[in-house]
């Protein structure tokens, strides 16, 4: 079998039916390769930080690595956003990149360049394919790795000449490998959530990703505990919905200390770190306040705190045997229900009333559009959030339970949305897909709406319009330096920006809606949609200084 048959059979073995990608004069031998390739599909974007993301959220959607095809240096500098944003999210990745021909590639030829040292930093993994006979081989290693925790895309770099070569190259078979299974000591654990005076729970996107969900929610009835989502979540890992969801944790240590003050005991389940933000002082973990830890990953474990017990395991079956053990092992759990139940309605209540009362015409506050938003999702929706302002918002008004219902980057590199939104549909079309997105964000991935109209994928992308970097001018205020005291912020301004004009380029529809009660009918409406559309929602700016 010649180096890239071998590629596609080692695609197709490995459950891959899309290749993701940009193609240059380097990928040419697989493009090539591709006219005779039954059941492998080239879904084209036309820069690859939309590429890489649409990657992201195909694999999202479908459980399993999605693969990329870059061109060369310059392509794969255009992914890094991508590959990092994957590399924090924990999205299995297997991207190819074509390197020059190795024929003159001492001659320092155009394109080439350092491919292997470029990705280095934003993957987990990289491989520098040197022998077509190697190729097969890596490749399984990729898809191999690219599962094992921590999860994370995995690079190879393959020259052009290499997949072209008239060579047989020998197919290693793909192997099964046994998953990962509960962790150990039990026992311990057990003991120490039982004797726990005020447990709480923080619900990291391992739960999500590992799809334990259910299994976390029956430990936290048994336990009466309350349960915060990560800072910054990536998707569902506890129902908002659920009287026991106190919210998602600020990202900061100050802010995360403040929120999980007065507990003892603080379960963090499949959490990396809680990813800070801004920068306080201190830990975030309260004074005297004990941990336990449980992640797939033992690098994560006592990482950035001390830990009372540290557990290395599948988070499924392991927070499932806990559940199991510690069903009806507490009295006390019916009142402490009770207590968090109550201030959980109390907190919504009030959310969805301060946002009810600011409904009204455009431009809305962002509070009353995310409230708008969630208000007409159809109850299946996939909602894919990239809008830094609204999206804060949005988050305290979505009401979710079912798995893989929220889609976002803790990566925080800007473009993803787009690309992510078309992805997930792809990924699972049974599901509408609403992609709110903030325009600064917008503009650095608003290339994907080209693919979204070529291959006709039915998102509903949501702009939230304001005209500016609302957040900076937030945090420039929170300093109370120069610019908020002038009330000027240089490079924070966007201008007026109409993006039905952006969706008409693309030959998208779009509308621009005047009201909350349009808002929430065309969102109520995506669950029908055969096309894509864009929605232009005008929203209030900064209070000062705002955009002209």
């Amino acid at each position: 079998m010649r180096p890239a048959d071998a590629l596609l059979h080692v695609l197709r073995d490995e459950g891959v039916t899309k290749v993701f990608g940009n193609p240059g004069t380097t990928e040419l031998p697989l493009v090539d390769a591709l006219v005779d390739a039954d059941g492998v599909d080239y879904v084209l974007g036309v820069h690859e930080g939309s590429v890489v993301a649409m990657a992201d959220g195909y694999a999202r959607a479908t459980g399993r690595p999605a693969f990329v095809s870059l061109h060369v240096a310059a392509g794969l500098a255009n992914g890094l956003i991508g590959l990092l944003n994957a590399s924090r999210s924990r999205t299995p990745l297997v991207v190819v990149a074509g390197q020059q021909d190795r024929r003159h590639l001492v001659q320092d030829p155009m394109l080439s360049g350092d491919l292997v040292g470029l990705a280095r930093s934003a993957v987990k993994q990289v491989f520098d394919v040197r022998h077509a006979h190697d190729l097969p081989l890596l490749l399984r290693r990729a898809f191999a790795l690219a599962v094992q925790p921590p999860a994370g895309p995995v690079f190879l770099s393959v020259p052009m000449d290499l997949l072209a070569e008239d060579v047989q190259v020998e197919m290693p078979a793909r192997s099964v490998i046994a998953a990962q299974g509960p962790a150990s000591r039990l026992d311990e654990a057990v003991a120490l959530l039982k004797g726990a005076r005020d447990p709480v729970i923080v619900a990291g996107d391992g739960v999500g990703r590992d799809g334990a969900v259910a299994e976390l929610v029956r430990l936290a009835e048994a336990l009466g505990a309350e349960v915060f989502h990560q800072p910054m979540a990536d998707g569902v890992d506890f129902p908002t919905t659920h009287p026991l969801h106190a919210g998602g944790l600020p990202p900061s240590h100050a802010g995360i200390r403040e929120a999980l003050s007065g507990h003892d005991l603080v379960f963090v389940v499949g959490c990396h770190a809680f990813t800070p933000h801004h920068y306080t002082p201190g830990s975030p973990i309260p004074d005297g306040t004990r941990v336990l830890q449980l992640d797939p990953d033992p690098a994560e474990l006592g990482r950035n705190f001390a830990v009372e017990l540290g557990l290395t395991g599948a988070i499924r079956s392991t927070v499932d045997e806990l559940a199991h053990r510690l069903r009806g092992a507490r009295t006390d759990v019916a009142a402490r229900v009770d207590v968090v139940s109550r201030q959980v309605r109390a907190r919504c209540d009030a959310v969805d009333r301060a946002a009810l009362a600011a409904y009204g015409p455009a431009p809305m506050a962002p509070l009353a559009a995310a409230h708008a938003v969630a208000a007409g999702l159809p109850p299946d929706a996939v909602v894919v959030e990239e809008a830094i302002t609204t999206g804060v918002h949005l988050r305290t008004v979505l009401r979710q339970s079912r798995p893989r219902s929220y889609v976002h980057t803790v990566g925080g590199g800007l473009g993803f949305g787009i690309g992510a939104a078309i992805g997930t549909r792809m990924g699972d079309p049974t599901r509408p897909v609403v992609a709110v997105l903030g325009d600064g964000c917008a503009m650095f991935g608003l290339q994907g709406l080209w693919s979204a109209a070529r291959y006709g994928v039915p998102v509903t992308f949501v702009v939230m319009n304001n005209g500016e970097y609302r957040t900076l001018k937030d945090t420039l205020d929170s300093w109370d330096g120069r610019a908020a005291r002038a009330g000027q912020y240089p490079g924070l301004d966007l201008g007026s920006l109409d993006f039905t004009r952006a969706a008409g380029f693309f030959d998208i529809d779009a509308v621009r809606v005047g009201d909350t009660a349009d808002l929430v009918d065309v969102i109520a409406k995506s669950a029908r949609r055969t096309a894509p559309l864009l929605v232009d929602v005008p929203i209030t700016g900064h209070p000062r200084g705002a955009a002209e």
